[in-house]
């Protein structure tokens, strides 16, 4: 948690932190639902990746590193815009 202290309270870093950790979790999501064939059409596992935004976002706030918070929530949008695009087209 010290680490958390230290990082430099910039919006980039949690626009960084924001695209990366989404992306492991629906990378792990993507393996899941291609090895299960029961999840083979459970397309929100994909949201359950973005979700994990809103845990990561509210333990910057509790540091008091709100421009991270910001940046985390910016890339939460854009990573539910790609999902929304995914769905429609």
């Amino acid at each position: 948690m010290e680490r958390l202290r230290k990082l430099n309270n910039s919006v980039w870093i949690g626009l960084g932190i924001g695209l990366v950790v989404p992306a492991m979790c629906c990378a792990i999501a993507w393996y899941i639902m291609h090895h299960v064939a029961s999840l083979a059409k459970a397309d929100l596992l994909y949201i359950g990746g973005i979700a994990v935004n809103a845990y990561t976002m509210q333990t910057f706030f509790k540091y008091n590193k709100e421009n991270i918070g910001r940046g985390i929530l910016a890339a939460t949008f854009l990573c539910a815009f790609v999902f929304f695009a995914y769905k429609v087209f």
